[in-house]
């Protein structure tokens, strides 16, 4: 009879265990799909557009509540054809962006970036030569390897104000690359960008 009890009590401690354990299973995916659809996100490279920064098949994590998109940040942002795209901020609402100066750099409210920290070594700032302010609400975006990247340069010449990427269309900003091991690093904002006023 005591040993039918402590059977009983002992199938129902291990019921009660296992139920636990799949509780806190599912607690803790949930927090983790809250996480990643609120919080922080991460992002492949599908292109060459941000190399060196960013290689093929690198991986990033993207801080989703980083606040209002900066001049150096590297953003991850719904693209001119609806798809998540990664780029870097060069202007921001009311900036004059203008490539280039006598020594062939961008300029951004008349001050000359030093883009050297970022662009692809064998690139240069730009092909195209543009003259814009940005408007309201908007950014002016960039990739780092600049003869391999679709950018603001090409769409606002082609489609006008519609060429534009709102700020609401920026997801969020990668803040680290966390694949491959071998090259992770968190991500500084270019000194370059300080100067500008």
């Amino acid at each position: 009879m005591a040993d039918t009890k402590k059977a009983e009590a002992g199938t129902a401690k291990k019921k009660g265990g296992v139920r636990e354990t799949v509780l806190l299973l599912m607690l803790g995916v949930g927090i983790a799909l809250l996480l990643q659809a609120f919080v922080v996100g991460s992002f492949y490279i599908p292109s060459e557009s941000m190399q060196n920064t960013l290689q093929i098949n690198d991986r990033v994590f993207v801080n989703k509540l980083a606040g209002k998109p900066e001049r150096g940040d590297v953003v991850v942002f719904k693209g001119w054809e609806g798809q998540d795209t990664i780029k870097r901020v060069i202007g921001v609402a009311g900036d004059k962006v203008v490539c280039c100066d006598s020594k062939r750099r961008i300029t951004v409210n008349g001050v000359p970036l030093d883009e050297r920290s970022y662009l692809h070594p064998d690139d240069f700032p730009s092909g195209n030569q543009f003259d814009h302010t940005v408007p309201p609400g908007k950014l002016w975006l960039m990739g780092d390897h600049r003869t391999m990247s679709q950018d603001s340069r090409d769409h606002v010449a082609n489609k006008g104000d519609a060429g534009w990427i709102d700020e609401k269309d920026v997801i969020g900003k990668a803040f680290v690359r966390f694949w491959p091991l071998s090259r992770a690093e968190i991500f500084q904002k270019p000194e370059t960008f300080a100067k500008v006023k």
